[in-house]
């Protein structure tokens, strides 16, 4: 599994986790896993349509991906948020099944665009990937302040002029950019679990953003580091293991999390008191 072929498939999949990590962080703390997991069901889209007319389903990826967010938060202000979300994920889910229906692409290229792939990452594709990371970093660095205090006091954001659409705008287009970035790895089905196992496990341990951005990333890099070696191993599709082992990460952190409490608990008062004699 350390052999050359498989330097950038590590590179890649370390990019990709930085980035799930930090972003994954507000896809939490926002409450927007449901729009987490229909982003890349538009990027699926993108790239089945990408392979049926000859061109890079990269760049179907990025735009399905971002036309899917930008939609779902256009409409989102004037309706339901999670209506209009399922109904993405639906549109988008439908019409790539109708993409891979008029495609001649090998099942094998249709199974890794789905559920991931170890093999096949060129340095090119690295190169990409970091070039999408390192804009995704910058966004979230220039956002950071508006993001979080949207995110945790929204009315106090508005007070202070802080667009609240604008701010959700901002945030779907950072969720696009690390579904382009993280699908060639890990797969449009389970792309979203990269996002919110490992934040949901770190907001488990700790409040305060630094920290649990921090873990979040430590968690997902874990997570993908795991994931290629176990995959590597039983030649099982790489998703399988990351939606499992960041499921287990966000299960062991809340257990974690309520032994610290109950550990924390002082003891009960009546224990304390001295009987008359």
């Amino acid at each position: 599994m350390f052999a050359s072929f498989m330097t950038d498939t590590w590179l890649a999949a370390t990019i990709v986790a930085v980035i799930a990590g930090v972003v994954g962080f507000f896809v939490v703390l926002r409450g927007s896993s449901f729009v987490a997991h229909a982003v890349p069901k538009s990027a699926f889209a993108g790239a089945a349509g990408a392979a049926l007319v000859g061109v890079s389903t990269l760049a179907g990826l990025g735009v399905f991906a971002l036309l899917g967010a930008l939609t779902i938060g256009w409409l989102g202000r004037r309706g339901r948020h999670d209506v209009v979300t399922a109904l993405s994920i639906v549109l988008m889910l439908g019409m790539g099944a109708l993409f891979l229906s008029w495609s001649s692409e090998y099942a094998a290229e249709t199974y890794a665009l789905l559920f991931g792939q170890i093999l096949g990452v060129s340095r090119s594709d690295v190169v990409v990937t970091a070039v999408l990371a390192a804009v995704t970093l910058l966004a979230v660095a220039v956002l950071f302040r508006p993001l979080l205090l949207s995110s945790t006091m929204p009315e106090v954001a508005e007070a202070h002029g802080v667009s609240r659409t604008r701010v959700e705008l901002a945030f779907l287009v950072l969720v696009a950019l690390v579904t382009t970035t993280a699908v060639p790895v890990v797969g449009t089905l389970l792309m979203f679990s990269l996002m919110v196992g490992p934040a949901a496990a770190a907001r488990a341990l700790s409040r305060r953003p630094s920290v649990a951005i921090g873990l979040a990333v430590a968690i997902a890099l874990a997570t993908v580091w795991g994931s290629i070696a176990a995959a590597f191993v039983t030649n099982w599709p790489i998703g399988f293991f990351v939606g499992t082992f960041a499921a287990f990460a966000f299960v062991a952190a809340r257990v974690a999390s309520a032994t610290a409490r109950h550990r924390q608990r002082p003891p009960a008062a009546a224990g304390l008191a001295l009987e008359p004699s």
